[in-house]
């Protein structure tokens, strides 16, 4: 027996190595696999995920105000809810008048802050009716036409009254309409400072 093992030895010796060596390289492999699988957790993609998420939320609850005028029941100021629309305005509002030209209004427009929402008479022509700007942001702008404008749409300008409001009607209807803007000052009460507040939001057609 002893002589057997002696013979052998060499053959035994290289027969454990390899079993040793193949055991080894198992254990590892089975190692990397596992960590293979393992993925880390997508933190930021989360994090990116929240954030447009939460600032979404905030911009449709952000709160905004639209001026709401001319042949609606209840005209006046409304707060509103970004991404709403002019029609979910006038509804607030009352709804149309039986005198209202509703086909002048653009219905599906998305409202921003401080828009004026102006609602035309039947019969009132474009030429009569308040000019809309769009400015480079995107917002529009009303002009007033002060050769038309009703009492209650020259109350509502800066800087002016009921009882401007009244003295510029008197004085169109005395002298004739306004060849420009600047014709204001003659009008009693209107300086120059109310005429710096008014030139961006008043036209003389």
């Amino acid at each position: 027996m002893k002589i057997l093992i002696e013979k052998y030895k060499p053959i035994l010796i290289v027969s454990i190595l390899t079993l040793l060596a193949g055991f080894a390289y198992f254990i590892n492999r089975s190692s990397e696999d596992t960590s293979a699988k393992v993925d880390a957790p997508p933190i930021i993609e989360e994090e990116v995920k929240k954030e447009i998420n939460t600032e979404k939320e905030v911009n449709e609850n952000t709160e905004i105000y639209v001026d709401v005028k001319g042949e609606v029941k209840n005209p006046g100021i409304y707060k509103a809810r970004a991404g709403e629309r002019v029609n979910d305005i006038i509804i607030r509002a009352g709804d149309f008048t039986e005198n209202a030209q509703p086909l002048q209004v653009n219905l599906a427009q998305t409202i921003t802050d401080e828009m004026v929402i102006y609602v035309p008479k039947i019969g009132e022509s474009d030429s009569t009716a308040p000019i809309f700007e769009t400015q480079g942001n995107g917002q529009s702008t009303q002009k007033i036409d002060i050769n038309s404008a009703e009492e209650a749409e020259l109350d509502a300008l800066p800087g002016i009254g009921p009882s401007k409001a009244a003295a510029i009607i008197e004085y169109r209807e005395t002298n004739g309409p306004f060849k420009s803007v600047e014709d204001l000052k003659e009008v009693s009460g209107i300086g120059e400072q109310t005429l710096l507040k008014l030139k961006e939001e008043i036209i003389a057609n």
